[in-house]
């Protein structure tokens, strides 16, 4: 499958965010993860529509990848494709019904994803894998960025790579968090195809730091 990086705007300088974000969609590069964050979820508030719907007026051909860290995110829905969003990930610890959200978000046309924590078991969404365009394993506990990957979390993954072969399925499998070069083998060597990385691209030399990625990852 296509190896693809998605950025993660949480990590980028709000005092110059069209900057960094201009510099940190070089050609190549289609994603930006956006992370949406209640503080009831997760114990942070990050941004909502308006902010989205102006990154979507700076980069209108990004697909943008909108990370759902809120209780019952159905409720939304509606909002996040006014604003501009490509992808939707609900995670699965967060909405009392799982597979009618994805529905939601499909029937509203949109990408689906859905997203389980560091401590809940893959089980919990395989009742809902062949909905899913997208399906992301949290390797650090959501709500802040920076933090370092919690190396278990590898497992998921490539027990979610068995599960979609045994079901013939063709979903993406995404990995967020605490991932960086000097561990960006070990995470590619899992069969995940979506990178996110927010601290390893935007602290720093953003545009070196895109082209490291894709080096690395083209190589796969």
């Amino acid at each position: 499958m296509e190896m693809i990086l998605s950025p993660s705007m949480l990590s980028a300088d709000f005092a110059h965010l069209e900057q960094d974000l201009r510099a940190v969609m070089q050609p190549g590069m289609k994603y930006l993860h956006v992370d949406v964050m209640d503080g009831n979820f997760v114990p942070n508030i990050s941004f909502g529509p308006p902010v989205i719907t102006c990154v979507r007026r700076i980069l209108p051909d990004a697909v943008l990848d909108v990370h759902m860290m809120v209780d019952e995110p159905a409720r939304y829905i509606q909002d996040y494709k006014k604003c501009g969003a490509d992808i939707l990930t609900v995670h699965a610890e967060a909405t009392k019904d799982l597979s009618g959200t994805l529905q939601a978000i499909r029937a509203a046309g949109l990408r689906c994803g859905a997203a389980i924590n560091p401590g809940t078991p893959v089980s919990a969404l395989e009742p809902v894998l062949s909905l899913l365009d997208m399906a992301l394993v949290m390797s650090v506990n959501p709500g802040f960025g920076g933090q370092s990957m919690i190396p278990e979390t590898l497992d998921k993954i490539r027990e979610l790579v068995v599960l979609r072969e045994k079901m013939g399925l063709s979903f993406d499998i995404e990995i967020d968090g605490g991932v960086k070069l000097s561990n960006l083998d070990q995470v590619m060597d899992t069969g995940v195809n979506v990178i996110v990385a927010g601290a390893a691209i935007f602290h720093g030399d953003i545009e070196k730091n895109v082209s490291d990625f894709q080096s690395r990852m083209v190589m796969r």
